[in-house]
């Protein structure tokens, strides 16, 4: 690769392309995406059909990555998979049986697909909750796959969104990993935290009160400003405001650009299910420093 180049990057479970605008922000090509929803795939294709043409134009946006004759679309020896993974239990997974463990799980697919197609490096993303599922035990059949069978590192940590600029808690947890051969050049280091960018006064353009706001749910409305519930509603100008996905998107570090084509209770259901551009843009960076890659910022 010359320096010139764009570093590479595959999309899985792609939902509307939160990774995706992370990892274009710092000057990388997307080469293969899937997402199964079909309202997702509404809104991820109409936001990036100009940004990366030949994902769509060469049919490289598939649907479900579970289907072989997709997988065989992925290129080998992409720069980094990157995927929020569906926290799809694991039914009392043990600590032995590694591989054949995680088959019927969508994890499973993941690490066929890394085993299969040898990424560089991997960023992974889920819930917090996924490292106590089952006493621990899901998270070290997944870590045991990735390190002991696959040959990669694994480095994890839960990161808040509130953390890096953004004002939203969004605690999620992130799994990064190199390839053995490149594992071995330099540890890596998660981001270190930054003051919030703004707050949700300037989210919702009034006095808020409230800096740091809710985390988005994927479901549902909240259920009044005073239950403990309440993910949706503030006080703006000492009046209660409800939460659309226009103030939804700019708490998640969505670009005012970023257009949703379905209704306001979709977009804001896409967005409870995506991820915070800018943990993963800063984590992007610092897998980018492993890897000896250069930014490119577009």
């Amino acid at each position: 690769m010359t320096i010139n180049e764009p570093f590479t990057f595959i999309d899985l479970f792609a939902g509307i392309g939160g990774f995706h605008i992370a990892l274009h922000e710092l000057g990388g090509k997307c080469v293969f995406a899937s997402e199964w929803d079909s309202h997702a795939r509404k809104t991820y294709e109409f936001n990036f059909r100009n940004i990366s043409p030949k994902l769509f134009q060469n049919d490289l946006f598939r649907g479900d990555i579970t289907l072989e004759e997709n997988q065989k679309c992925i290129a080998e020896n992409v720069d980094i998979l990157c995927a929020g993974f569906p926290c799809q239990p694991f039914s009392q997974v043990g600590l032995k049986k590694g591989f054949s463990e995680a088959r019927g799980t969508l994890f499973f697919e993941i690490a066929k697909i890394i085993k299969n197609k040898q990424p560089k490096a991997f960023f992974l993303e889920n819930v917090r909750n996924l490292l106590k599922h089952d006493q621990g035990r899901t998270f070290e059949v997944i870590r045991n796959i990735l390190k002991n069978e696959l040959n990669y590192s694994v480095s994890f940590r839960i990161l808040k969104a509130s953390d890096y600029g953004l004002p939203t808690h969004r605690p999620r947890l992130y799994i990064i990993g190199f390839r053995e051969d490149i594992a071995q050049k330099q540890e890596f280091e998660f981001p270190e935290a930054v003051p919030l960018e703004f707050t949700m006064s300037e989210v919702f353009n009034g006095n808020c009160s409230k800096d740091i706001g809710f985390t988005l749910r994927v479901g549902g409305r909240g259920s009044g400003i005073d239950d403990r519930r309440n993910w949706d509603a503030y006080e703006v100008n000492g009046e209660v405001q409800i939460i659309t996905h226009k103030e939804a998107k700019k708490m998640m570090g969505f670009p005012e650009s970023f257009y949703f084509p379905v209704s306001d209770v979709k977009a804001l259901k896409q967005l409870g299910n995506s991820v915070a551009v800018n943990p993963v843009k800063m984590t992007a960076e610092n897998i980018l420093k492993i890897l000896g890659l250069k930014k490119n910022f577009l």
